[in-house]
This record gives structure tokens, C-alpha cells and sequence, in this order.
């Protein structure tokens, strides 16, 4: 059973516009100036790293603290009001003066998703704000989405690399997640190689996309994705040999002990200094939306860690967690138990044999 874990950075309130599921068309086909979208309902999810990956561990029968900052404002009393439904409200920093976080989800079925997100009070998150008292009793220390977060890469991410140094000083493991970075952004001209070669060494599991890879390490590489995906997911034109392994490599020489990449419909990426293997994904039941599909194959990738599963063993209940998540509109709505997974797995759990990749 693993131990105490401290799940920290950003968190947002995520707002979701249902659109028909009959209609699956590209984005360039749906957000037309001008023209009326008709959707559905709404829904109105705690969303980033935080919530998706903290609530998603706490799901799945961990002991887990939330360390989030919000504002005192309407949106912050939401997701407050949310959190304190899992019994997980109390490591929340509320910030008088300072806007909560939000994000409009735009996921039509059949396509990537597109965010407009305010960081609000994510911005000004710093190790200050966080608990190291209880950061010592953990077993695990998770932080999600520096790239949108200020203050992390500020100076090169001086502080960011200060925060982990300090975890690690305490014996505790840890891991880190990435969000994608707006090239127009004061977060996209940061020296992303120069951050995560700083922080790096103080990360045991490092576990972004490949898209955020591609960017941060690789600008070249990454455009030429762009371009033969054409306004297509990126994934659909990558390659594990000639894309994914280098990256995966220069960040073990990096300092970072266990990479973990996420590669969209197609799977996930697992390497260390002795081994790798690349996991497919499950055939969902149905495709609802991405929203925290990654954060959540995540938190399950980790508790079997933590809970000494083999290597094999979490990548497909990481990858049977995405699946799962995406049968759902909010992160959580769709998630199963080690159990049900398991169950569906050995009953003959299909895969996407024929996403290239």
C-alpha cells in the first residue's frame, strides 16, 4: 500500500461545453468567425494537476494531500466547494486579491482540445506556499504544470529547481508533469532545455508529452510535426525510434531517473537507464473528451508504482486509465478501480493495434 503522497502546482476550474456527439469534424470546421455553435450542457470541473491528478490517486485508494492555490472569489469557492466533496479542501492557499485560475475547455468528438486559460493566482505559486512539514512525511511529492506557472519559470526556474532540491533533500520521492507551452507566451521564449537541466536531477519521475517534449527540447523537430500533421494531432506522425527515443534519452542524461511520455491515442513511453517499452492504449467504449486523460493515466502509472506493481504491470493500468477517462466529459467521471481494469484487461481489453506509431 503506498504511503503518504503530496500532490502540488497548478489547479483552475476547467468549463466544459458539451457539443453533439454525432458531429465529429476538425476544429477548423467548427470555430468558424461568425458562426453559431450549438451545444449542450455545461460542465463545470476543478481542473490542472492538482485536481486531476490528486483526486484521481485519492480514487484509486491513496493518501493524498492537495496543495493548490486559488483566489477568494466565485471560482475559487467552486472548486473549494468541489474538493470538499473528496474530503480533499484543506491544503488549499487561498489568496485575497488574486483571480482562481480557469479554463474553457473547447472538445468537439474526434479532436484534440483547445484551451483558453486564465493561470490567475497559479502565477505567483512559489515553495513558500507550500507544507514542507507534511512534504517530509510523504512518500511522494508530485507537481504539476510549471509552464504555466510564473514564478517556476522565472530566472531559468531557479525556483523550481530550489523546490525540488528541498524535497529531495527530504528523502521524498518525486515527480513531475508538464502542461503545453503558448509559443506567443512569456513561458514559450524560456529556455525550457536550460529548466528542466537544472531540475532534472532532483526527479525521479519525469512524466510529460511528447508534444511538450518536442517544444521545450527539440524546437526544430517539433515544427516539422507540426507540419506534416497539417493541422492534425501530432502523435498521428511521430515515430518511437527516429522522435521518441531520442528525446527520452538526452532526458535520462539530463538527471532524470524514470521517463514516462505521453503519446496521445497511440500510448505511452517508458525509459530508464535499463530498460524501455512503449504501452498501447485501450479501445474506449466511447470518446467523450480528453480533459485529464494524461493527468490521470498519470496518478494511476504512479499508485502502482508506489504500490509495487511491476513496470508492465503500471503501464497498462496507466494506459487503461486514459482509456477509461475518456469515456467521460470531466476527468473523474470515467475512471475505474485496479479491479475493473484488471477485469476488463483479462477478459481480452482491446487495443489500438492501428494507430500508427
Amino acid at each position: 500500500m503506498a504511503g503518504k503522497i503530496i500532490v502540488a502546482g497548478h489547479i483552475c476550474l476547467d468549463i466544459t461545453p458539451v457539443f453533439p456527439e454525432e458531429k465529429s469534424q476538425p476544429l477548423s470546421k467548427v470555430l468558424i468567425p461568425g458562426k453559431l455553435i450549438q451545444t449542450k450542457a455545461v460542465n463545470v470541473n476543478t481542473g490542472g494537476a492538482v485536481a486531476n491528478t490528486g483526486l484521481a490517486l485519492k480514487f484509486f485508494g491513496a493518501d493524498v494531500s492537495l496543495m493548490g492555490k486559488i483566489g477568494a472569489d466565485e471560482f475559487g469557492a467552486i472548486i473549494e466547494k468541489k474538493l470538499r466533496t473528496h474530503g480533499a479542501q484543506d491544503g488549499l492557499i487561498v489568496s485575497p486579491g488574486e483571480s482562481t485560475s480557469y479554463s474553457i475547455v473547447i472538445a468537439p468528438p474526434g479532436t484534440d482540445r483547445i484551451f483558453l486559460h486564465n493561470p490567475g493566482a497559479n502565477e505567483t505559486f512559489t515553495a513558500e506556499d507550500l507544507d514542507f512539514e507534511k512534504i517530509k512525511e510523504a512518500e511522494l511529492f508530485h507537481f504539476g504544470y510549471p509552464t504555466i506557472m510564473h514564478s517556476m519559470y522565472r530566472e531559468d526556474g531557479r525556483e523550481l529547481e530550489a523546490m525540488f532540491k528541498r524535497v529531495k533533500e527530504l528523502g521524498v520521492l518525486t515527480s513531475l508533469d508538464m502542461a503545453a507551452v503558448d509559443a506567443d507566451t512569456e513561458a514559450g521564449r524560456a529556455d525550457w532545455k536550460a529548466i528542466l537541466g537544472r531540475v532534472l536531477p532532483y526527479v525521479d519521475y519525469f512524466v510529460p508529452s511528447i508534444e511538450e517534449l518536442g517544444f521545450m527540447l527539440d524546437r526544430g523537430r517539433y515544427e516539422e510535426w507540426l507540419r506534416k500533421a497539417d493541422g492534425g494531432d501530432v502523435t498521428s506522425v511521430i515515430e518511437i525510434d527516429a522522435d521518441v527515443r531520442p528525446l527520452a534519452d538526452e532526458l535520462l542524461r539530463m538527471g532524470a531517473k524514470h521517463v514516462l511520455i505521453k503519446c496521445g491515442a497511440p500510448g505511452m513511453y517508458y525509459q530508464n537507464d535499463k530498460f524501455s517499452m512503449f504501452e498501447r492504449s485501450y479501445k474506449p467504449e466511447c470518446v467523450r473528451s480528453g480533459t485529464g486523460a494524461g493527468d490521470t493515466s498519470i496518478a494511476a502509472f504512479l499508485k502502482a508504482v508506489l504500490d509495487g506493481y511491476s513496470i508492465e504491470e503500471c503501464l497498462k493500468y496507466a494506459a487503461a486509465t486514459g482509456a477509461s477517462c475518456v469515456e467521460a466529459y470531466d476527468a473523474l467521471g470515467g475512471l475505474r478501480s485496479f479491479e475493473e481494469m484488471k477485469n476488463k484487461i483479462d477478459a481480452g481489453w482491446e487495443k489500438n493495434t492501428s494507430i500508427p506509431l
